[in-house]
């Protein structure tokens, strides 16, 4: 049992240690880099305005224009704003999910919510005609976001109660009956898909694929505070996370009260993933590569996955969207693609050159 307690001791080897001043290390090299990302981010853009020329201008006297005033705190800052808080909350999500399932393929879709947002967005993009008048108006222009979060969490919840027995919930039945609703939900999907208009099936085509170009202020507002609570909450789970790679049985002798914490991880993991799908569609790559690539650098301390997954997931968010916004603009390619086509090769040459540490 002593040997069991040192692993996720406070108080590690010299070894670990190493690995902590290389984790400590790793964190304010990606704070840094996320600043840098996030300024260059409300610079570059399509129309050519500077967030440097606006703030040279300012230091000198001058009045910033109207359009500069516009294109730089309404639609580039929310924007970004927007891409920290779900890169962030995609990248948390899909580092706590592994570590709960045990499972390096593990990411947010396994919890239902990514199934059941898409499965709302497309029934309220095909069907929202049918509202009726005094529901359409209340939603507005939220009809899809609103749908595509309330599908997540229903479908989070139907799986939660489907997994749980006798106040236990097996995190090898919510894999399973994941799987099962995912085919279930893709099929409903489908129907739909196949009774789409062709301009119902441009809007879903492009909110599946992901993009932030309709952040704004108000939908920031709406999403960020779930976010931010998971966020918030997902530290409180490294210790637990640590002890369960041990196994269930050894987590609960270690005084980790392990039902408790799976509750937490999976309500964590639904919140934060249904809101940042909500407003901005389907992202793949974040929250499945960025916790491989923190443990090849710093190791799987959740202490220290955690917060720096959310920072290097903003990061990259940003940094893909800076890409789909500029590389064929005026247009703008879905930010999805960009994750996919950067993000998938490198993963897989990241893979092939540490296929030695990941055979251990």
């Amino acid at each position: 049992m002593a040997m069991v307690s040192a692993v996720i001791s406070a108080k590690p080897a010299v070894r670990s240690g190493d690995r902590r001043i290389r984790a400590r290390q790793t964190i304010a090299g990606l704070a840094a880099l996320l600043t840098f990302v996030f300024i260059a981010s409300l610079t570059v853009g399509a129309s050519g305005t500077s967030l440097f020329e606006a703030l040279m201008h300012w230091a000198a006297g001058e009045e910033i224009g109207l359009r500069e005033r516009v294109i730089l705190f309404d639609i580039r800052l929310p924007r970004a704003v927007m891409g920290v808080a779900v890169g962030a909350a995609l990248a948390v999500s899909g580092a706590v999910m592994q570590g709960l399932f045990r499972n390096p393929l593990a990411d947010p879709g396994l919890v239902g919510v990514g199934t059941g947002a898409g499965l709302g967005a497309i029934l309220a993009i095909v069907l929202g005609g049918f509202l009726p008048p005094a529901i359409a108006a209340i939603t507005g222009t939220f009809t899809v976001p609103l749908a595509a979060f309330l599908g997540g969490w229903v479908t989070t919840l139907l799986l939660y109660r489907v997994a749980t027995r006798n106040g236990r919930t097996s995190v090898a039945v919510m894999l399973l009956a994941g799987i099962a609703l995912g085919a279930l939900a893709g099929a409903i999907s489908g129907v739909l898909v196949y009774m789409a208009d062709d301009q119902q099936l441009r809007d879903l085509t492009f909110w599946g694929l992901g993009s932030l170009a309709g952040a704004t202020w108000t939908k920031v507002l709406v999403a960020m505070p779930l976010i931010l609570l998971a966020l918030a909450v997902a530290p409180f789970l490294a210790r637990g996370l640590n002890g369960l790679t041990l196994g269930e049985a050894a987590a609960g002798h270690l005084g980790i009260p392990v039902q408790r914490m799976k509750n937490i991880a999976i309500l964590t993991v639904a919140g934060a993933t249904g809101a940042a799908v909500a407003v901005s569609g389907g992202i793949g790559f974040i929250g499945l590569v960025v916790p491989h690539i923190l443990r090849l650098a710093i190791g799987p301390d959740h202490r220290y996955l955690l917060p720096a997954a959310a920072l290097l997931g903003a990061s990259l968010l940003l940094g893909a969207d800076m890409i789909s916004r500029t590389i064929i603009a005026p247009a703008e390619l879905p930010i999805g693609i960009v994750t996919a086509t950067i993000g998938g090769p490198f993963f897989l040459y990241i893979l092939l050159r540490n296929r030695g540490i990941l055979d251990m």
